[in-house]
């Protein structure tokens, strides 16, 4: 069990805490992000773990890369705390200009640990309001009271603890990449930072010498990357030969197969497909449908799927939603709705959500009535009937699915609502309208599209894409591809 001990002015940690945990544990530990004063007088009688020795240092990495800062605590707390019982957090006292208490509730989340607050009488009922809103339960406790802590944490995921779980999956069972346009500087920064953390290995698509002189104008190290150039490769026979084999049917001519394996994104696909790579990751510069084309030809769809669709991880503040079909089948059938709601089911159960799903409308239950709502109820039908082991609630608004206490008024029997965590809308324009809006609204980090449905996992990036969404889209696909 951790603890997390906020501090609201300079002082020893409370005599009180302390007898309470050792009395409890046999040894207690301490972690800070930065190394303290508090922290050095500690050291004789406890062990004691930090990630920055100055505040500089930690300025630095969280103004450069907040990813890679967050990414850092987490690894170094979560070392510390499988070495020790008891590990108490010491919260910060200043960092830069930045509102220490409100950082403080961040780092609780990120740790998923339990808070314990040492402050004045005055501030108590103040502080306690905002802990209650802010960690959407009573979940803390203050060193004044007679201290009687339970024995859980807290259960949040948040956008840096999902993006540093989802790396440590990938480690375990390194995958190979293949990145086909190497011509996008945003590609060869992303591969950069994939090498670096030693996350992936990745083949880039290109000549050699085009590539590397862009690194070196760009001053970028991709040490590592296997380079294959689809105009002259040694797999060139091998795979047009493949890919005639598997089209002549459809009327290619060998001659066109020959011309096609030069392409870069049928030459990644057929990487895929002969396994050679285990995924692809393409669209920064190509269409989604030049992407998913090569991938239905070769790849196919798995046994009992029919259709390829895509999910969004939406990252809020501190829980993850999977949202689905945001990329591929504009108006889905309700017996397609029902697969869809199927596979992205599978798909966060492949990420470690217990999948909760909501076939979302503009009614819930019975309330309601129209076309839509008659698509909803039969693509569930369909799914309870072919799906026997899915949680799965419809028709359900959005807020009845998301909110308890909303879910409670307008569905009390369901087990789904305002629990729900796969959101499967009714067609691609309402999911892509949402996923976008939560985005910015929400300040929402959006991971995707994942691809779903395929034999092997081939997917498509915004043609707008950050260097961050291409690492977390390798990533994802790693852990597909196991």
């Amino acid at each position: 069990m951790q603890f997390y001990l906020i501090q609201d002015k300079e002082k020893s940690v409370s005599q009180k805490f302390l007898d309470y945990l050792e009395k409890k544990y046999s040894s207690v530990n301490f972690y800070s992000v930065v190394v303290s004063d508090l922290l050095k007088t500690l050291s004789s009688k406890h062990k004691i773990s930090c990630s920055f020795e100055t505040q500089n240092q930690a300025f630095e990495l969280y103004n450069t890369d907040q990813n890679a800062f967050f990414n850092k605590i987490l690894q170094d707390f979560e070392k510390f705390k499988k070495e020790n019982s008891c590990v108490v957090v010491l919260g910060l006292n200043e960092f830069g200009v930045l509102g220490t208490l409100e950082l403080n509730v961040k780092f609780a989340k990120e740790f998923n640990a339990f808070i314990v607050v040492d402050c004045e009488i005055l501030n108590k009922i103040m502080l306690s309001n905002y802990l209650k809103n802010a960690l959407k339960n009573e979940n803390f406790a203050f060193v004044d009271e007679n201290l009687n802590l339970p024995e859980k944490s807290y259960q949040f995921t948040t956008p840096s603890r999902f993006r540093y779980e989802l790396i440590c999956k990938a480690k375990q069972n390194k995958k190979t990449i293949v990145l086909p346009e190497s011509d996008d500087e945003r590609i060869l920064k992303a591969s950069e930072i994939l090498l670096k953390s030693e996350v992936v290995n990745l083949i880039l698509l290109g000549d050699e010498n085009e590539i590397k002189e862009k690194c070196k104008v760009l001053n970028l190290n991709i040490t590592g990357a296997q380079i294959l150039n689809p105009k002259n490769s040694i797999y060139n026979d091998e795979f047009a030969k493949t890919l005639y084999e598997a089209r002549k049917a459809k009327g290619m001519s060998e001659e066109e197969a020959k011309k096609l394996v030069c392409d870069r994104t049928y030459y990644g696909t057929l990487l895929v497909h002969t396994a050679k790579a285990d995924a692809m990751v393409s669209g920064a510069s190509t269409t989604t449908a030049e992407t998913v084309r090569p991938a239905l030809q070769l790849i196919k769809t798995k046994q009992g799927v029919s259709l390829v669709s895509g999910v969004f991880f939406m990252c809020l503040e501190d829980k993850v939603l999977v949202f689905a079909d945001c990329a591929v089948t504009p108006n889905p059938t309700p017996e397609q709705i029902a697969e869809i709601a199927y596979v992205s089911a599978n798909t966060a159960k492949s990420f470690g959500i217990d999948p909760k799903v909501a076939l979302l409308s503009y009614s819930s239950g019975d309330s309601g009535s129209g076309p839509s709502v008659d698509a909803i109820k039969e693509a569930f039908k369909i799914a309870t009937e072919r799906y026997k082991d899915l949680k799965i609630e419809a028709p359900i608004q959005f807020d009845a699915a998301y909110d308890e206490k909303t879910g409670k008024s307008k569905m009390p029997n369901s087990e789904v609502a305002g629990k729900a965590n796969v959101y499967i809308f009714p067609d691609l324009n309402a999911a892509n309208i949402c996923y976008k809006a939560v985005q910015r609204t929400a300040n929402a980090l959006a991971v995707g599209p994942v691809l779903q449905g395929l034999k092997k996992p081939v997917n498509d990036l915004s043609r707008g894409c950050l260097i961050d969404d291409v690492v977390n889209t390798v990533i994802l696909s790693a852990i597909q591809a196991e």
